[in-house]
């Protein structure tokens, strides 16, 4: 006899949760229809071109763009809270070698854990809401360490202590390189890292606040969505997205590679999107940063961007194909002096500042996350073997 699985009325929903509202945030969010995103009420891209990542950050956490006695003191407490506890430092090494090739956001996984554990994180379900913000505000403040840490450790360098005069994006360039990077560079990736802070409940996001509805603490809610990020289908495209244009090598290669790999059915890495049916508003910025410095690179990247839209219009006719935001992220990291292997851990450097916004929302709601699965396995219950 079947067995009623649970009590409650069951709702079927679309694969992924497609389309579907699961809570309300007051954080933002992306309009995929009109190519618009935005933080609380203003738009990413706006806040891209006019302020400082630091500025954004003091947005999404306390809910406001700072004035400038505000900002300062923002500032001057975030910078103390780069350099990392004793203990966190004199384990990296071993993180490191043990991440191999894997690299920095492997690393980052443990690398967090332990910094909660140093800092003596508890669950947010036992702390109030001033806690919760430091403990997210310490582990923001702490992941360009980390990462620029574990990437200099894999390449058989010493780290780099982050200085406090030097503003989030540059003191990352300057930690990553070992050299203080010019204003134009600085400034191309700040605006890449505000433009990635968030981005609606997508896959990490989701996942941390999943985590935190447990109760638990926000470094296992942030570790959760660094996993979730390193899968290739969400964070882990831009480097693909440049390895796509080296296997394309040169400009008579364009068509018959990419109706090659359209028609086989493989997807071209930096192009679609899950919410936009438009062109991604952090892909149109990138390509006018990209722009800016121009270069043989970028002119080869703007003609592939033509190309590919124009066979992907011909050969799936009706569907909105266009570059997101990995596309022009690959170019512009590139030209800035970031290796690849550090394009999705400098993504994370920009999102645990969203991440852990949705932390703090999230934990403001005692209930928690508990979908149910329909079982399509054989009828039970049957006998037991015996062996």
């Amino acid at each position: 006899m079947p067995i009623n699985r649970t009590a409650s009325a069951t709702l079927d929903v679309p694969p992924g949760l497609a389309g579907v509202v699961v809570t309300a945030t007051r954080l933002g969010d992306v309009r995929g229809l009109e190519g618009f995103y935005h933080y609380r009420q203003y738009s990413a891209v706006d806040l891209a071109h006019t302020r400082s990542f630091e500025d954004v950050w003091h947005l999404m956490i306390h809910g406001e763009l700072p004035d400038a006695a505000q900002l300062s003191a923002f500032t001057a407490h975030t910078t103390k809270l780069r350099s990392l506890p004793a203990g966190v430092r004199e384990a990296l090494p071993a993180v490191a070698a043990a991440s191999g090739r894997s690299g920095p956001l492997a690393g980052l996984r443990t690398a967090l854990s332990l910094l909660g554990a140093a800092k003596g994180f508890r669950p947010v379900y036992d702390i109030d809401a001033d806690q919760r913000r430091d403990d997210t505000i310490v582990s923001a403040a702490a992941v360009p360490t980390l990462l620029t840490a574990l990437h200099r450790l894999g390449q058989g360098l010493e780290p780099i202590e982050p200085r406090e005069d030097l503003p989030y994006a540059a003191n990352y360039l300057y930690m990553l390189t070992g050299s203080e990077p010019d204003a134009d560079r600085a400034r191309a990736i700040e605006q890449y890292l505000i433009s990635t802070i968030d981005h609606g409940f997508n896959a990490s996001t989701f996942t941390a606040r999943v985590i935190t509805s447990t109760g638990a603490d926000v470094a296992a809610a942030l570790v959760g969505a660094v996993g979730a990020l390193s899968g290739p289908l969400h964070g882990g495209a831009p480097s693909r997205a440049l390895d796509t244009l080296d296997a394309i090598g040169t400009r008579d290669r364009i068509d018959p590679w990419i109706r090659e790999r359209v028609l086989a059915g493989d997807r071209i890495m930096g192009f679609g999107h899950p919410v936009y049916r438009t062109e991604d508003p952090r892909s149109r910025m990138l390509r006018g940063i990209a722009e800016r410095f121009g270069g043989p690179q970028v002119d080869f990247a703007t003609e592939v961007e033509q190309h590919v839209e124009a066979i992907l219009a011909e050969l799936k006719p009706g569907r909105e194909l266009h570059t997101n935001v990995e596309f022009y992220a690959g170019v512009v990291m590139e030209l800035c002096g970031l290796p690849r292997e550090m394009f999705t851990p400098t993504f994370a450097a920009a999102r645990v500042v969203g991440w852990s916004a949705n932390i703090l929302e999230q934990a403001e709601d005692p209930k928690i996350i508990r979908p149910v699965a329909r079982y399509v396995g054989p009828e039970p219950p049957i006998a037991v073997p015996v062996p």
